[in-house]
């Protein structure tokens, strides 16, 4: 149940009406023992479902043997995650910690060492309108939300943003600014509305900054661990940034994050720059190592890819007729259904036809389902999910219009 007034939890979430007690798969069944299809993943976290028989092995294992030792000493299992990490993506060097927004604050922080190599006393790091980065106070100042911005003023002044999916903009900064280091940039907007940028934006962004000498950041804390169709957006698009950040499916609900490096960026951070009390530890290292094992076995990113496509047309066969519908967006299992009539009620619709996904950016459904559902459940939860579309138009057709 949502929280009362009296809670003595913070005030800082607007929960929604229901608990939910028990997951298995794609499933998740509440307090009343109402069964759902989970759409949304712990957004975009759960990746393999819900208690998955060998990630629970593992956590159950790795529970019995040892939690923690602090980073004073060698994490065996903390070695063989790095190490698989650059040999699916052909990065080199990986800090954990325990979060994205933790993923992106070392990111953030390799961008002052490189400005600090330079010689640049202030450096900026570019970021885009429509971005989110994290909810620490650097974070957020990188994330292109005003929204997000509010009450927490003054900001860290490292950060300008720039239009998304606008190289212009890029080139102009870098003409009239020579203290950019780096530019910070997810390849699919997440919290913005799952907005795709065309496919050169890229490979454009790394030309530039290898013009300039900057520092290029892939934030793929959404996009990352198969999402997309490939290990990561970036690199499936044959772009290899300087930093990447991981998180959220990286544990598939264990906490972890990730900042992995290659080139001049890999070297930057030396012993006391930077550090993390439980960031890498046994017992995260060990989970997520059999995440990804498990994923490269099954060849998860390719399930996402084709599973992501069942689902956009299907979507599009049930939709295509809803006028209120101007687009269906996305690439694998991060898709976006772009509505023109008001989401307010939308997400509560979904639980009551026992679908769980959320509306992102205002007037976005977005899902982020795991990646391997059957066929059958793809079309249930399109099936599902258009019944709550359908219904939220219907109602809103209804409503009498008020001067």
């Amino acid at each position: 149940m949502a929280a009362s007034a009296s809670s003595p939890l913070i005030n800082s979430y607007s929960r929604l009406p229901v608990s939910f007690v028990r997951g298995e798969g794609p499933r998740l069944w509440d307090t009343e023992a109402n069964e759902y299809l989970d759409a949304l993943g712990g957004i975009a976290v759960c990746a393999l479902g819900h208690c998955h028989p060998e990630v629970t092995s593992a956590i159950t294992e790795q529970a019995g043997t040892l939690l923690h030792t602090s980073n004073l000493f060698a994490v065996e299992h903390q070695q063989n995650l790095a190490q698989k990490i650059c040999d699916l993506t052909g990065m080199e060097a990986v800090f954990f910690g325990n979060s994205g927004a933790e993923a992106n604050e070392a990111a953030i922080k390799l961008t002052r060492l490189h400005a600090q190599n330079k010689g640049i006393e202030r450096p900026v790091v570019i970021t885009f309108d429509g971005s989110f980065h994290g909810r620490t106070m650097a974070t957020l100042s990188a994330t292109g939300n005003a929204k997000v911005h509010h009450g927490f003023t003054p900001l860290v002044d490292s950060f300008i943003q720039l239009p998304y999916n606008d190289i212009d903009a890029i080139e102009r900064a870098a003409q009239s600014n020579p203290d950019i280091v780096a530019v910070m940039v997810e390849p699919i907007l997440g919290e913005g509305g799952i907005e795709v940028p065309h496919e050169d934006y890229l490979s454009s962004i790394r030309e530039i900054c290898n013009r300039q000498d900057w520092l290029m950041v892939c934030d793929e804390i959404q996009t990352g661990v198969g999402r997309t169709g490939h290990w990561f957006a970036s690199l499936g698009q044959g772009v290899k940034p300087d930093v990447i950040t991981s998180a959220k499916a990286l544990g598939n609900g264990i906490p972890i994050g990730a900042c992995i490096t290659a080139g001049k960026a890999a070297g930057l951070i030396q012993p006391g720059h930077h550090g993390s009390t439980f960031g890498g530890n046994p017992f995260a290292t060990r989970v997520a190592l059999e995440v990804l094992t498990i994923m490269e076995r099954e060849n998860m990113p390719q399930r996402a890819q084709a599973g992501g496509q069942r689902l956009h047309t299907a979507l599009k066969n049930h939709l295509h007729n809803r006028p209120e519908v101007s687009e269906i967006r996305g690439k694998g299992m991060m898709l976006g259904i772009v509505l023109n009539t008001d989401c307010s009620k939308l997400v509560q619709t979904g639980l009551k036809h026992r679908v769980v996904f959320n509306v992102t950016a205002g007037n976005v459904v977005r899902l982020l389902p795991p990646y391997n559902l059957t066929d059958d459940e793809i079309d249930d939860m399109a099936q599902r999910v258009t019944a709550s579309i359908t219904e939220i138009c219907e109602e809103n057709q209804a409503e009498p219009v008020t001067s």
